[in-house]
């Protein structure tokens, strides 16, 4: 061979892998919005991740991620959400709650977005109806405000010298806390309990909260969900362990951390189902296609170890219900 056909043949060797790269479609990005930080969302983040594999998608390999966290300033959620459309994502994820749905609606009306929420979507405005969404958005919904007489029947059946109940709730999130100090009064009724709600949007507040909950002597507490309150989790459990109040918790990550009970959704899950649906997304399926998924499974954790030390002895008939027993 002479000395051109070896030129020629090795320039074709470098440009065909220059041009089979080339034509390799780019990476679709999900983008991800969320008010807290990751510092304290490890088993929900396994979660989303685990959804987007059921659907044939991983982060790095076939699917990228631009995360954008709030670190617990709400107000920073509209710009987050913007800078997420301006990079022209696939797809947004909002597993965080209303604020960062409501922040990525009011960005796009033609990115999809999967939400995670609280309340009924449909009287948040968020889609048309939970069979058929409509629009741009679609998601998970598990229950809150709606579990809050459970969970005070859950709290006097484990602490039954219980009369009188502070309701913490987050102000900054009005419709978490509406629902739930709303539910916590209808309650009442039934379970004769008397009920204090008590607001708290900060740390200070909560510090603040809890020693105004030994001043007043009340008996117990039931914390409000809120994806502020799961990010002050650890501080929240401390809390009540220093001052020895029995308190109740809206998911298994707090009973998890040292709380006393908690009864709710299983939010992995949902965070789960919230990748399948990015995931399927990105195959083409349309938000509106996708119906609302409501929770279904929920978690009754009761931390042994807690309601020793607090000197509680859980009843048997309280035992044999729990999906989870914490020694």
């Amino acid at each position: 061979m002479n000395r051109r056909g070896i030129i020629t043949l090795f320039g074709g060797a470098v440009a065909w892998p220059l041009a089979a790269r080339a034509q390799q479609p780019a990476m679709p990005v999900i983008g991800f919005l969320d008010p807290r930080s990751p510092d304290a969302l490890a088993d929900r983040l396994r979660g989303f991740r685990q959804g987007l594999k059921d659907a044939g998608f991983a982060e790095g390999q076939n699917a990228a991620i631009e995360y954008r966290w709030a670190e617990n300033q709400t107000d920073r959620l509209p710009e987050l959400a913007a800078d997420l459309v301006r990079r022209q994502v696939a797809v947004i994820v909002t597993p965080g709650g209303l604020a960062s749905a409501m922040a990525a609606k009011a960005a796009t009306t033609t990115i999809p977005i999967v939400f995670v929420v609280a309340d009924d979507p449909v009287r948040l405005g968020l889609v048309a109806s939970l069979a058929r969404p409509d629009g741009n958005l679609t998601g998970a919904n598990f229950f809150s405000g709606e579990l809050t007489a459970k969970r005070l029947e859950l709290l006097r059946e484990l602490v039954p010298a219980t009369t009188r109940v502070a309701v913490l709730v987050n102000p900054a999130n009005a419709e978490n806390a509406k629902t739930t100090s709303r539910e916590a009064e209808i309650a009442t009724h039934a379970t004769g309990l008397q009920i204090q709600v008590f607001n708290a949007s900060t740390s200070r507040e909560i510090n603040a909260a809890f020693a105004t909950f030994v001043r007043e002597r009340l008996d117990a507490v039931l914390v409000g969900l809120d994806p502020f309150f799961n990010s002050r989790r650890i501080q929240l459990v401390q809390l009540a362990t220093r001052y020895a109040i029995p308190t109740s918790y809206p998911a298994r990550d707090f009973a998890e951390a040292g709380g006393l009970i908690s009864y709710g959704a299983n939010i992995a899950d949902a965070w789960r189902q919230v990748g399948v649906y990015a995931g399927r997304i990105l195959k083409g399926v349309k938000p509106a296609e996708l119906p609302v998924v409501q929770s279904s499974k929920f978690e009754l954790v009761i931390n042994a170890e807690t309601a020793r030390m607090l000197g509680l002895e859980i009843p048997p008939s309280l035992l044999a219900r729990a999906d989870e027993v914490i020694e």
